[in-house]
């Protein structure tokens, strides 16, 4: 039995739409958002300027292991963000769910994704989250590990478990290369956070291997799979294995509500109603517990940070199917 509850109509025990209505969305979702034109690709990582625009590709994945798609589904892009709850969820794994709320937080901090503000406001409290770039940085320092090495191959192991890939995935070095070498930010981010005693391996270290977590390739098809893992209560639906411990998937998912679309969050799931992580890659993922992940990914971003064409995508898929966590949202 699955240890993850939905409320409302959209939850866990409603009907499962037919195969051919999961196919129908995704292939209208597709094709009504194709031509969008809104949004620009990421320029702060200057390589992410070079994906083609118009890339676009919608996948659901089942609890089965059923695969609906259209479109670029197979084309490899950096994670990014879209990383950040699967490495939470090897932390929760090695060290309990109490570990996030502990030492990292989980508040949504009403500030941009990559905000330092979040960091020197709340210096004397928990309150961030590991699904900004503060908490997520945080994250990789917890990773119970014996070395740098180990560190980053218990992390790459585990998104590549999460996503069932047979060998590990890999590393998209020309893309790690542009973002470390521009990463000031995060530099800054990673010695505040140790300044204040809330990181917990050395700064550089954390930032290395955290920007190569980022820059993993990865397709929509994959985040399909890897949200259909949280959706199966941890399993991954094509190997089988157990990824993540079935009691700590509420939380992760709860903060995926809260905080998973940077600060539109709020208007996420207002308007959506399901837990989503987005990246600038161009990557969302969105999960219907107990039944089936929804991925889309498109380089276009708006001014959040968010895909354009992939949250316009999965919200219609969503309403369209009724499958909000707290009931069927409008269409």
């Amino acid at each position: 039995m699955l240890a993850v509850a939905a409320l409302g109509s959209g939850g866990v025990n409603a009907a499962d739409p037919k195969p051919k209505d999961l196919q129908r969305v995704v292939d209208e979702a597709h094709a009504r958002y194709k031509g969008l034109q809104e949004g620009k690709n990421a320029d702060y990582i200057p390589i992410l300027t070079k994906t083609p625009s118009e890339l676009f590709g919608v996948v659901i994945a089942t609890r089965d292991g059923k695969i609906y798609y259209a479109g670029d589904v197979d084309y490899k892009f950096s994670i990014q963000s879209v990383s950040k709850p699967f490495t939470a969820a090897l932390v929760m794994k090695q060290q309990g769910p109490k570990v996030l709320d502990d030492k990292i937080g989980v508040e949504p901090t009403g500030l941009p994704f990559n905000s330092r503000l979040a960091i020197e406001t709340y210096k004397d409290k928990r309150s961030v989250n590991p699904l900004v770039n503060a908490g997520a940085i945080a994250a990789v320092s917890l990773v119970q590990a014996t070395s740098e090495q180990d560190r980053w191959n218990q992390i790459l192991q585990n998104i590549s478990d999460f996503a069932g890939s047979p060998v590990p995935l890999t590393v998209l070095e020309d893309v790690y290369e542009s973002e470390y070498t521009t990463a000031f930010g995060n530099r800054a981010i990673a010695n505040l956070l140790y300044n204040y005693e809330r990181l917990y391996s050395d700064p550089e270290e954390a930032m290395r291997v955290y920007t190569r977590q980022c820059s993993i390739g990865v397709s929509a098809r994959d985040l399909a799979i890897m949200g259909a893992t949280l959706a199966n209560g941890g399993v991954n639906p094509l190997t089988k294995k157990r990824v993540m411990n079935a009691n700590d998937v509420p939380e992760l998912l709860a903060v995926m509500a809260t905080a998973g679309f940077y600060d539109e969050s709020g208007e996420w799931m207002y308007t959506a109603g399901l837990p989503a992580k987005t990246g600038v890659g161009g990557g969302i993922v969105a999960v219907v517990p107990g039944r089936f992940a929804i991925a889309a990914f498109s380089p276009r971003l708006n001014e959040a940070g968010n895909s354009v064409r992939a949250l316009n995508a999965i919200r219609d898929i969503a309403g369209e199917l009724g499958v909000g966590v707290f009931g069927p949202n409008p269409k």
